[in-house]
């Protein structure tokens, strides 16, 4: 009887087991694919701390059913990872020292763009990848200059020398050929410029140059620059139809990189997640979050029907501290959220120009205002100024909701990790920011 027992309990060990490596942890589907590793999908939300997915759940939930759906993100949940910078001044970190460790597995200071503590070049993923005669591509919905994208394809001390940034993706060279083939997202102000035009001398190389939705889909070109704004991508929920979304750029890269016979590396960054938390605007954050959602979900899309890519979903950081309930209510009501139409920006903007501030509210948001609410507006409008217009709206938005926020700024909390493909088991767990980049190299040798 013993015996028997001993042998039911080793076999039911032993199915666990099994069932434990296929699903992975949280009921995840995390090795999906044929084995071999060909192609690279890299995402970042910036910004997107553990309580924006949670908090973009209640959104997506089904009021009809008592529980609360998953979104795209969860069945890929494979883990977190640790963010902190190697920063003698500071312990929280920035997209840029964030994005450098993701890029190259090498921890450094605030600020600075695919280089070391000590100034020195730090080769990244995506340089590697090119060596190996891999397809490369970077994507954003700021400018493509910006701290995560450039990470990747650049070495700068300070980040916030954007023209440097976007010389570097021309002039720094990977076996003598342009490191970066497919280049989409905002930043126009940053390739033509008066000392210079790097989007005539990528033309002359060989590249399309596109700034809409059209030229977007009407070109096949393998290698192409993209530029649809001067800055960043107006937010998903503001963007006219002629901007794309990031799936449509997404979707684009890879259909242009995925003609190498030799494979591709392709990071996709949802940039204004962080931006819209910046400014403690969960209209804009919720907005952000759907498109990147779609964008996973075309990564994922792909990586299904092709079986030999790996996906990896993650955050560099989370920002504003935001909280699901405030006050001390036992409630969010995402109901408000989904009653504005536009950003508290966009509505601001109108406002500053000389629109009418009620009739402005009134059309962008379906619930009824009080004249307190109303007026606190017309107060803010008095000034002229659009930050303070901006403001006001968002603390109406965020009273209703009871949406809470700590800061303007970044938080330093763990989080998520989401992969998809074959691979996706080694980022199981709790793991460090470098050892995305860690993984991915030996992956490439």
């Amino acid at each position: 009887m013993k015996l028997l027992a001993k042998g039911i309990f080793t076999l039911v060990i032993s199915l666990s087991i099994m069932f434990t490596s296929t699903i992975g942890i949280c009921g995840a589907t995390v090795n999906k694919g044929k084995g071999d590793i060909k192609n690279i999908i890299f995402l970042i939300g910036d910004g997107m701390g553990v309580s924006f997915t949670s908090g973009y759940r209640y959104l997506k939930d089904n009021p009809a059913t008592p529980e609360l759906e998953s979104t795209e993100f969860g069945p890929y949940l494979v883990g977190q990872q640790t963010t902190f910078p190697n920063d003698p001044r500071h312990n929280v970190t920035d997209s840029a020292a964030s994005a450098t460790a993701m890029a190259t597995g090498v921890k450094t200071y605030n600020g600075a763009i695919g280089i070391g503590n000590d100034h020195s070049k730090l080769k990244s993923v995506l340089e590697v990848a090119k060596e190996k005669g891999k397809a490369t591509g970077l994507v954003a919905t700021a400018p493509i200059t910006h701290g995560t994208p450039a990470a990747f394809g650049a070495h700068v001390v300070k980040r916030k020398n954007m023209s440097a940034i976007a010389d570097d993706y021309y002039d720094d060279l990977v076996n003598g050929n342009h490191k970066i083939d497919v280049l989409l997202g905002g930043g126009t102000d940053w390739f033509i410029r008066k000392d210079r035009n790097l989007v005539e001398e990528f033309v002359k190389e060989g590249y399309s140059y596109v700034t809409n939705l059209e030229e977007l889909r009407n070109d096949h070109n393998p290698r192409l620059i993209g530029l649809f704004a001067k800055n960043g991508l107006p937010k998903w929920i503001d963007r006219p139809n002629g901007v794309p979304s990031l799936a449509d750029m997404a979707g684009s890269a890879m259909e242009r990189l995925n003609k190498n016979d030799n494979g591709f590396f392709l990071m996709i960054e949802g940039s204004q997640i962080d931006w819209a938390a910046h400014d403690n605007d969960i209209v804009g954050v919720m907005s952000e979050m759907e498109d990147f959602e779609k964008a996973f979900r075309t990564a994922i899309d792909f990586a299904k029907k092709d079986g030999h890519t790996l996906v990896i979903a993650t955050a560099d950081h989370s920002t504003g501290g935001y909280t699901i309930g405030a006050g001390g209510q036992y409630n969010w009501f995402s109901s408000v959220v989904k009653a504005v139409k536009r950003t508290p920006d966009y509505m601001a903007l109108k406002i500053a120009k000389g629109a009418s501030v009620k009739n402005t509210l009134t059309k962008y948001i379906d619930f009824p205002l009080t004249k307190v609410e109303i007026n606190s507006v017309h107060s803010a409008a008095r000034a002229q100024k659009i930050r303070n217009i901006d403001n006001a709206i968002e603390e109406i938005i965020n009273t209703r909701s009871f949406t809470g926020w700590t800061t303007k700024g970044h938080t330093g909390e763990d989080v998520n990790v989401y992969a998809f493909g074959p691979g996706s088991e080694r980022f199981r767990g709790q793991i460090d920011n470098t050892d995305h980049a860690k993984i991915i190299f030996d992956i490439l040798k």
